[in-house]
């Protein structure tokens, strides 16, 4: 990923919560067929020596888990806020028209190899771990342990567990960071006007990414 110096994030833990906080990822990985995709939500757990381990799991009948190539890295891309940006928010389209359009955009790559998993337990405690801290945001969450052992283990022969340890990660925060203080605060002041979910987040990010 190309990462312009003012746009890396390098802290591990900011890394960490990013992807606590975003956990459905694209997984790339190099099969005979070439490049295949997979959406599914992960989970990080995390390592003293590293970055940590995503696990997750995939359905029996996505091809995905039969065919990659454990030789070679795979890729697990993690995306957040992202808004556009108009050339008509900065001071500088009406004083010399020497501007463009630009997006902004969070997001986080996490290389490492990966490994199938099938052992029961293994998938019964990552579901677990999966469901319950995704359930927090209902008032009555729902566990595992609410549906009938069978079901539990009859839905889980349907599925495959992939786990990637993460052998390097790249995080890029690009939030208006390149422009100076006035161009910053007309791009702030243009996604207020939007009054959008997404354009509030965005307004919120470039006013904390400002260089200090």
């Amino acid at each position: 990923m190309y990462i312009p110096v003012a746009n890396r994030e390098d802290d591990i833990s900011e890394l960490r919560r990013f992807v606590r906080s975003n956990p459905l990822c694209t997984v790339v990985s190099t099969t005979s067929r070439g490049l295949v995709a997979s959406h599914i939500p992960v989970v990080l757990h995390e390592s003293t020596s590293g970055f940590g381990v995503l696990r997750g799991h995939v359905a029996r009948g996505n091809s995905h888990w039969r065919d990659f190539n454990g030789e070679v890295e795979t890729l697990a891309i993690f995306t957040g806020p992202q808004h556009f940006i108009s050339a008509s928010w900065y001071p500088g389209k009406k004083l010399h028209g020497e501007e463009v359009p630009t997006w902004n955009y969070v997001a986080v790559h996490a290389y490492g190899h990966l490994r199938l998993v099938e052992d029961h337990e293994w998938l019964l405690d990552h579901l677990k771990t999966l469901v319950d801290e995704n359930e927090r945001i209902v008032e009555t969450p729902w566990a595992v342990s609410d549906a009938p052992p069978d079901f539990i283990s009859k839905q889980m022969r349907g599925i495959v567990g992939i786990e990637l340890e993460v052998s390097r990660v790249e995080g890029k925060w690009k939030a208006s960071q390149n422009r100076n203080d006035e161009d910053a605060a007309a791009v702030m002041a243009g996604l207020r006007t939007l009054s959008t979910p997404s354009s509030e987040v965005m307004c919120e990010l470039v006013r904390e990414r400002r260089p200090r």
